[in-house]
């Protein structure tokens, strides 16, 4: 997966979160994997529209989802720091791909964590 916007490509997403022992490496690189097929999505399919970057942020964030089950499996889960740390890299993403006007509650609307 590569990508182009050099600002993305020089991020070090949950970079706060990999210090704590609370939060296993594993699952936080798979974390930051779902940032970065986000990130490849919106490259490819260049949303026109908020409607648009809002339907790529959906699936990204419903996998986020379905990571927590994980952090849980292995004694952890996506507290108030993880939270956090994951909204700012959302609302990060969206903002270095030219939609700094977009809402972070819609960004990450269907998030249960």
């Amino acid at each position: 997966m590569s990508i182009t916007n050099q600002q993305v490509a020089g991020r070090e997403f949950l970079r706060a979160l990999y210090p704590s022992d609370y939060f296993p490496d594993h699952l936080l690189d798979k974390g930051r994997d779902i940032l970065l097929r986000l990130c490849a999505r919106i490259e490819a399919e260049r949303p026109a529209d908020l409607a648009g970057l809002y339907a790529l942020t959906v699936g990204a964030t419903l996998e986020f989802n379905a990571l927590q089950e994980e952090f849980w499996a292995a004694g952890s889960e996506i507290e108030t720091m993880a939270r956090d740390v994951i909204a700012g890299d959302f609302a990060f993403v969206v903002s270095a791909y030219g939609f700094a006007e977009a809402d972070l509650e819609e960004v990450v609307a269907e998030r249960d964590w």
